[in-house]
């Protein structure tokens, strides 16, 4: 026990690592969270173009749009999506402004179909008696629908994030100096690879325990409320 902690005391805080894994720590909590926030807003845009296309045949078009953008972004392994916004398209951005519109763009296509879906989980007679009251449907939409549809889309909102919390482990293809290319680079400078291998992976967990307990704290609020 004695031996592991002088290694860890060698690794991480006689060299000044630790800052390091703090560093990449923040960096990916900023890319996650920013992708999440695009991933949302791209996710409800297309959700309620796709739902008021239904009865709009003018708006067919731009559903086709849609289709497009989800089928595409969903078929293109994130990392390869990544490295063509760093080398192709964002070529003079930074790696964590590339690494956060490339994961909200990516995290917006699988957002999309899980809004949508919950949009059509809600009766559609709450639209139809939204709608004889003399609301618009987009008022009708926003005010009735999505709240109600919340309920059934946040929990898999939720692996939604923790899915994308992951994948910002591959931010460093682009210089990213993730919490994971942190753990990396120490593993490198130090030939230590075991701790911090495991106190990245470890990390890891932590959070995603973190977002669990917190979402599940929302779904028994959602819930109470409901009742």
């Amino acid at each position: 026990m004695t031996a592991w902690l002088n290694k860890l005391y060698e690794t991480f805080i006689e060299t000044g690592y630790y800052t390091l894994l703090f560093q990449g720590l923040g960096n990916t909590l900023v890319i996650t969270l920013g992708a999440l926030a695009i991933g949302v807003v791209i996710g409800v845009l297309i959700a309620v173009i796709k739902y008021f296309a239904e009865d709009s045949p003018a708006l067919k078009p731009l559903a086709l749009l849609c289709d497009l953008y989800t089928t595409a972004i969903r078929g293109i392994p994130v990392v390869v999506l990544l490295l063509i916004f760093y080398f192709i398209i964002l070529s003079s951005a930074n790696g964590i402004t590339v690494g956060i519109l490339t994961f909200g763009i990516n995290s917006g296509a699988y957002m999309a179909e899980l809004i949508r879906s919950g949009i059509n989980a809600v009766d559609k007679g709450q639209m139809e008696a939204a709608r004889s009251l003399g609301m618009s449907r987009l008022l009708s939409t926003r005010t009735i629908i999505l709240p109600q549809a919340l309920r059934y889309i946040l929990p898999a909102i939720g692996n939604e994030l923790i899915a994308l919390l992951k994948e910002t482990a591959v931010a460093g293809y682009v210089a990213v100096v993730d919490l994971t290319r942190a753990g990396n680079l120490i593993r490198n400078n130090t030939y230590d690879a075991v701790n911090p291998l495991m106190i990245v992976a470890l990390s890891y967990l932590a959070m995603v325990i973190f977002l669990t307990y917190v979402l599940r704290g929302f779904e028994r609020r959602l819930n109470k409320d409901k009742h």
